[in-house]
């Protein structure tokens, strides 16, 4: 039997999956730009919400991967 490998994203529910963080995104830095037309608010409300997307969308899985491997080796 092939083991399946290992996703992050089949332990979080739909509002936590990579599409939904990625569209959260988009909409909160347009919004932003839309509202308001100010650039320099625009830059304020992206720095935090592209670390948070980075974060979830990049980095988080890559370190519950390893950590499932480590797992797996012990």
């Amino acid at each position: 039997m092939t083991q399946k490998p290992f996703s992050i994203w089949d332990y979080k529910p739909w509002w936590c999956q990579p599409w939904s963080i990625i569209l959260t995104s988009i909409l909160l830095i347009s919004g932003s730009w839309l509202l308001l037309s100010k650039l320099w608010v625009t830059i304020l409300v992206s720095i935090p919400v592209l670390t948070w997307m980075i974060y979830f969308v990049l980095i988080f899985p890559k370190l519950a991967i390893a950590s499932s491997e480590r797992d797996r080796l012990n």
